[in-house]
């Protein structure tokens, strides 16, 4: 691979290490393996997401008549 930069004098390698690079597969999979290490946080959050739209509902309600 070659680079071209004015007022520049010199070599650039760059190394892409195909190996390393995962799929879009591959990645959702990690991904899924990885979220049952957070299974609680985003339990949580889901509650939480629920409570404050029961809120908005509620306070929609009673705001208009």
């Amino acid at each position: 691979m070659e680079q071209t930069i004015e007022n520049f004098e010199g070599t650039k390698n760059v190394t892409i290490n195909e190996s390393a690079s995962m799929g879009d597969v591959q990645a959702g999979i990690e991904f899924i393996y990885h979220m049952r290490e957070h299974i609680v946080d985003v339990g949580v959050a889901t509650i939480y997401l629920f409570a404050c739209y029961a809120l908005y509902l509620y306070l929609k309600k009673k705001i208009r008549p």
